[in-house]
Protein backbone atom coordinates (compact mmCIF):
# COMPACT_ATOMS: atom_id res chain seq x y z
CA UNK A 1 0.00 0.00 0.00
CA UNK A 2 2.64 2.50 1.04
CA UNK A 3 4.89 1.45 -1.80
CA UNK A 4 2.12 2.03 -4.32
CA UNK A 5 1.46 5.50 -2.93
CA UNK A 6 5.18 6.28 -2.87
CA UNK A 7 5.53 5.15 -6.49
CA UNK A 8 2.58 7.27 -7.59
CA UNK A 9 4.00 10.29 -5.76
CA UNK A 10 7.40 9.75 -7.37
CA UNK A 11 5.86 9.55 -10.84
CA UNK A 12 3.85 12.71 -10.18
CA UNK A 13 7.02 14.43 -9.00
CA UNK A 14 8.88 13.42 -12.16
CA UNK A 15 6.01 14.64 -14.33
CA UNK A 16 5.94 17.92 -12.49
CA UNK A 17 9.69 18.34 -12.53
CA UNK A 18 10.05 17.79 -16.26
CA UNK A 19 6.69 18.98 -17.53
CA UNK A 20 4.94 21.43 -15.26
CA UNK A 21 6.97 24.09 -13.47
CA UNK A 22 3.86 25.89 -12.22
CA UNK A 23 3.25 23.49 -9.33
CA UNK A 24 6.92 22.87 -8.56
CA UNK A 25 6.60 23.45 -4.82
CA UNK A 26 3.65 21.06 -4.51
CA UNK A 27 5.44 18.38 -6.50
CA UNK A 28 8.49 18.61 -4.25
CA UNK A 29 6.25 18.15 -1.22
CA UNK A 30 4.94 14.97 -2.87
CA UNK A 31 8.52 13.78 -3.33
CA UNK A 32 9.30 14.36 0.34
CA UNK A 33 6.17 12.39 1.31
CA UNK A 34 7.23 9.51 -0.97
CA UNK A 35 10.69 9.41 0.64
CA UNK A 36 9.18 9.48 4.14
CA UNK A 37 6.87 6.56 3.30
CA UNK A 38 9.82 4.64 1.85
CA UNK A 39 11.81 5.20 5.06
CA UNK A 40 8.84 4.18 7.23
CA UNK A 41 8.70 0.84 5.42
CA UNK A 42 12.41 0.29 5.99
CA UNK A 43 12.10 1.16 9.69
CA UNK A 44 9.12 -1.19 10.07
CA UNK A 45 11.27 -3.99 8.68
CA UNK A 46 9.22 -4.55 5.54
CA UNK A 47 10.63 -4.92 2.06
CA UNK A 48 10.65 -1.33 0.69
CA UNK A 49 10.56 -2.46 -2.95
CA UNK A 50 7.48 -4.72 -2.90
Amino acid sequence: MLTTIATILLILWLLGYFGFHVLGGFIHILLVLAIIMFLVRIIQGRNPVV
